[in-house]
């Protein structure tokens, strides 16, 4: 199901914004400061540069669909989580699939122990960068000591001259449990809207573009502490449904993968964006073909074992309309 606010209609005028966690994007080569051993040729999970570029050009390929039944133009935003370094930014955007599209991208890296980040890919022809920077989540364990999670990526820029300030994020997971966990992920929700609280002192009516993998979904207290001050709107909370979502775990469906908004993009006016739709891109490709997880994310291992997916979560994506 697409929830939309305007017919569709196949065209430019739309502009595709994406998130897409892309699990595990390792290089081949051992990093000595990050945990990134199993992700090696001698590594527990034997991650051999053929799998690499396997996987790169399949992310690409999935990348560069995303959107094209409602336009013919690329997406002119990608936040990726789960990436390692700029190394497989740059090779992800070498691919035959994007090598086409005058991409620029966004990343830095992060205090994550898994040596893990989030990312921004930029169109060139419709957005350019003015700023940007990697926001530290500062969240703590029981016992005092310092989760060193992701940064949130921060950018502001201009799509096709218009201002939007740009959040990405991988909120600390739910491994250790959820209610053991749930403050990191609501101190990460507070952490955003303290900067959303910064910006609106100098600069009226700001627009705002939240995405990313938040570990929780749309009704989740974290995000429900996210939506408090009334300034986002979130489209995802019509998609999520028992049958469908971004990831799926022990059976049950997740939409952990999100893209919210600041209600100004649900106005119209000339030279402005206005929200189109939201969707998850969850074409036959991307699952599991048969067996007991069919329709589930085909992910590139099941443990330690390789069967060649994509990745354990769906891309979610928005397109917004630009008023001419």
């Amino acid at each position: 199901m697409i929830f939309s606010f305007f017919k569709r209609k196949k065209g430019r005028h739309l502009n595709t914004i994406v998130f897409y966690n892309l699990e595990n994007l390792y290089d081949t080569v051992d990093d000595p400061h990050t945990l990134d051993d199993d992700f090696t040729p001698k590594g527990t999970k034997r991650w051999s540069v053929k799998r690499y570029k396997k996987k790169i050009f399949k992310l690409a390929k999935t990348l560069s669909e995303i959107g094209n039944n409602e336009t013919s133009s690329p997406p002119v935003l990608i936040g990726v989580a789960e990436v390692e370094n700029k190394t497989v930014m740059e090779d992800l955007l070498r691919a035959d699939p994007l090598r086409g599209v005058d991409y620029g991208y966004v990343h830095y890296d992060s205090p994550d122990e898994r040596g893990i980040d989030c990312g921004l890919i930029y169109h060139k022809d419709h957005f350019e960068v003015i700023y940007s920077e990697p926001i530290t989540l500062l969240v703590f364990e029981g016992n005092g000591q310092r989760d060193t999670t992701r940064d949130i990526l921060y950018v502001v820029g201009t799509l096709n001259n218009e201002r939007v300030h740009i959040f990405v994020n991988h909120w600390p997971s739910r491994r250790k449990g959820n209610d053991e966990t749930c403050h990191k992920r609501i101190k990460a929700a507070e952490t955003i809207n303290g900067f959303m609280e910064k910006i609106e002192r100098t600069e009226a009516n700001p627009n705002f573009i939240i995405m990313g993998d938040f570990n929780d979904g749309p009704t989740s207290e974290s995000i429900g502490v996210l939506m408090q001050s009334k300034r986002l709107y979130n489209p995802m909370e019509k998609l999520l449904s028992p049958d469908r979502g971004s990831a799926n775990y022990r059976r049950s469906w997740m939409l952990f993968d999100q893209i919210m908004f600041s209600h100004t993009f649900l106005n119209y006016e000339k030279g402005t964006h206005s929200f189109a739709h939201a969707n998850i891109f969850d074409e036959r490709f991307l699952t599991e073909f048969r067996g007991r997880f069919k329709g589930n994310p085909f992910r590139t291992y099941v443990g330690n074992k390789y069967i060649g997916g994509y990745s354990d979560h769906f891309p979610v994506y928005i397109q917004l309309k630009f008023n001419r």
